[in-house]
């Protein structure tokens, strides 16, 4: 039954998904027409808002370009590396393969969306080498479902910027003048059990929902031959020159990673996005030894941020435009009036669904809902920090139909949203139940 429901999800994807960029041009004429039908802000003022929102969101969006960079540049160490390419040696066949492939990519996934992107992907290559009759689109796919778990892990967006004093976003801190520790979101019991649950059902879908028929197999001697690129154009030369040897010179590397060390130990381990981002940074480069041996590796890493950088102002405009006119408010409103203190984080997360298929970025949409959730939580006596993991849920869920985030892993593929999603829609449903149960039963 799985099975068939996930065949049919997939035909339907690759006959209707459009390219992600049409996608975003798809949201942004539907939010002016429901922003004309639903709000009484004339339209002029609607394109100056989408205007301006198209550069409100460059700081965010570069914070969240580093983050993916500076993860993929660690998933592409020596000894990560070789920990994939043992793990891609242990299937035998695509559904165990497709299995390991979700795993690691949510295990990395919590610990940082970026890297988990990333490592999946690369996964998913080094296993489609080896494993006979495995369908690439499906191993991807496995990949791209691992990151479901990510707004509830450590690089979780929300749960960073309510971690972050004085951060501009940190709307509740605005509100109540509270800062909302990881030991409330990220390390909370509740956060932790779903996200178990939803790793441990979803590895028993992704098993039976395996592709018999009609196998979509890459040819292995072109992803020899991608590989080959990559390396070369890594491949560091050396000479006698002064340049050459500065280069190379790896004190430089352990001086400026003994300097961050002070700066964490000084100044404490407490993350945010700026901290983390220097973390994942430091790892890299002392990973990497030699500096321009990292300075190659992040630039290969940067190549695949091409499609985020074009699409991320898109979705900075459909911010400013569903702010600006109140169509955020009116569609977060819905769900607030009928909203109890028990039953807010749950609804908070309905609603955040929604609004992510507009504005697929946790720390985006989290400027946009929050000021109508947390204002709401305040006058009924919700949990702060259970409302604000409602929003994160609604956005990780959300992304298993919402392509913007597959970009990194197609790129890494090579292959379109319409080879991936249909194995991501089953996704959806059964993470809107998991965490959608849970906020209601710790509500």
């Amino acid at each position: 039954m799985l099975g068939k429901i996930s065949n049919f999800f997939v035909k339907l994807m690759q006959k209707y998904m459009p390219d992600p960029f049409l996608f975003v041009i798809v949201l942004t004429l539907l939010s002016f027409v429901m922003a004309l039908l639903l709000t009484p802000t004339p339209f002029i003022k609607m394109v100056e808002d989408w205007y301006k929102g198209l550069w409100a969101i460059l700081t965010f969006g570069l914070q969240m370009v580093l983050i993916l960079v500076t993860g993929y540049t660690l998933a592409e160490t020596k000894i990560i590396k070789k920990f994939l390419t043992f793990l891609a040696g242990i299937p035998s066949d695509q559904a165990n393969a497709a299995v390991m492939i979700f795993l690691i990519a949510a295990i990395a996934s919590f610990i940082n969306w970026g890297l988990g992107l990333i490592t999946g992907a690369i996964l998913a290559r080094e296993i489609a080498k080896r494993v006979e009759k495995a369908d690439f689109g499906y191993l991807v796919a496995s990949a791209y479902i691992g990151f479901i778990v990510w707004a509830g892990g450590l690089s979780s967006s929300i749960a960073l910027v309510i971690a972050s004093k004085g951060n501009p976003m940190n709307i509740i801190e605005q509100h109540t003048h509270e800062i909302v520790g990881l030991s409330q979101t990220v390390f909370a019991w509740y956060n932790l059990i779903a996200t178990v649950i939803t790793v441990i059902i979803l590895s028993f879908v992704i098993y039976f929902t395996q592709p018999k028929k009609d196998l979509k197999i890459i040819d292995k001697s072109i992803l020899e031959t991608q590989d080959k690129e990559l390396e070369q154009a890594k491949e560091v030369k050396k000479d006698n020159t002064f340049a050459s040897k500065l280069e190379n010179a790896w004190i430089l590397n352990v001086i400026v990673f003994l300097i961050g060390l002070i700066y964490l130990f000084k100044f404490g381990f407490k993350l945010d996005i700026n901290k983390f981002i220097f973390i994942m940074f430091l790892a890299g480069l002392i990973l990497h030894w030699k500096p321009i041996v990292y300075v190659k590796t992040f630039n290969n890493a940067a190549k695949v941020t091409g499609p985020l950088i074009l699409q991320y102002p898109l979705y900075g405009g459909i911010m400013g435009l569903i702010t600006g006119s109140g169509l955020a408010a009116v569609m977060a409103g819905w769900f607030v009036s009928f909203s109890t203190a028990h039953t807010l984080p749950f609804w908070s997360f309905i609603s955040s669904i929604i609004i992510s298929l507009f504005i697929p970025s946790g720390g985006g949409h989290w400027v946009v809902q929050a000021p109508i959730m947390v204002p709401a939580a305040q006058t009924l006596g919700s949990s702060q920090a259970l409302t604000a993991m409602g929003i994160a849920y609604g956005e990780q869920v959300a992304n298993m139909i919402q392509p913007f985030w597959a970009l990194p892993i197609l790129a890494i593929a090579r292959l379109g949203a319409k080879d991936i999603m249909g194995y991501c829609t089953l996704a959806l449903f059964i993470g809107t139940i998991i965490f959608g149960s849970m906020l209601i039963i710790v509500g």
